[in-house]
């Protein structure tokens, strides 16, 4: 465990934070390549929370815990906004390229920013999210097609989904028990999701050994193994600089995009991942303070 930790802490925390990004677009791309040709996005995001809920569930053991009916329904909540979030990602990547889904996405968080913050940070980071939406939207991504259309609108679903996450999640993690309560409701989110996913399209992840193993890897990608790997980033950066390094994450996506999804962006494609990028830059970083938690399970 020693040498383990020694050889962690030889790694730049940045080269960290990184891998992490990397790990969870390479679950995206995974799902993207070899899941949504049979089964539906929905049943694959739903693979992918009940994975992460196991492995959460088995290592927190959250039924121990004195959880109140108040802070079940809490974290119920929690686990619904994470599992909606998902969903809608997953349905967004299955129509419009990830890259441009991720930046679309950001949106999210950075209007619980602009809410919680006041002066010029917050409205500069306003103008550059609606810029780069609009560069993205309008110039980068055809809407001509109904497709790309309804993918739009699932990437900002995602947005405001995690925007929700952020709120409900910061509550509880004030409140002393924000891994129990993220155990728990992605176990309880699950369980309540089934009905919409169907059982029998969850059924399909059964299909086959490559199948199963695809979507144990999504699960395991995009939650369980980046999860650590930004505790580890945040405990050796602190909270600003992690702050500013979550701008990074609609690049890193787009750079997944080019390498295993052969999607070469187009110049609004570029233009509203940079605004992006500069907008949640704007409206997270406060010396000291992390304000948003990056990209939670995307």
């Amino acid at each position: 465990m020693g040498n383990a930790r020694n050889f962690s802490d030889r790694i730049p925390a940045p080269l960290i934070f990184v891998g992490s990004g990397l790990s969870q677009y390479s679950g995206a791309a995974v799902a993207t390549i070899w899941l949504f040709t049979v089964m539906t996005p929905t049943a694959v995001a739903w693979w992918r929370v009940a994975t992460a809920a196991v492995i959460l569930v088995l290592i927190r053991r959250p039924f121990r815990r004195d959880l109140t009916w108040r802070a079940l329904v809490a974290a119920t909540v929690l686990g619904l906004f994470i599992t909606t979030m998902n969903m809608t990602f997953y349905q967004a990547i299955s129509r419009i390229p990830l890259g441009t889904c991720v930046s679309i996405e950001f949106v999210g968080p950075v209007v619980v920013a602009l809410f919680r913050g006041r002066g010029w940070r917050t409205r500069i980071a306003a103008i550059l999210a609606g810029v780069g939406v609009a560069s993205i939207s309008g110039i980068g991504l055809d809407i001509s097609t109904s497709a790309a259309r309804i993918g739009l609108a699932f990437s900002i679903a995602a947005g405001f989904c995690w925007a929700g996450y952020i709120v409900v999640g910061q509550k509880l993690a004030a409140a002393g028990h924000g891994q129990d309560s993220l155990a728990m409701g992605l176990f309880m989110a699950t369980i309540l999701t089934v009905p919409i996913v169907g059982p029998l399209e969850i059924a399909k992840g059964w299909q086959s050994s490559w199948i199963l193993f695809c979507c144990i890897a999504v699960g395991v990608l995009s939650t369980a193994l980046p999860f650590p790997l930004e505790q580890v980033a945040l405990r050796r950066l602190g909270p600003d600089i992690f702050s500013l390094l979550a701008c990074l994450m609609p690049a890193i996506s787009e750079l997944v995009t080019m390498a295993a999804l052969r999607h070469l962006p187009n110049v609004g494609e570029i233009v509203g991942l940079l605004c992006i990028s500069l907008a949640v830059a704007f409206a997270q970083y406060r010396p000291g303070v992390l304000h948003l938690k990056s990209t939670p399970d995307n």
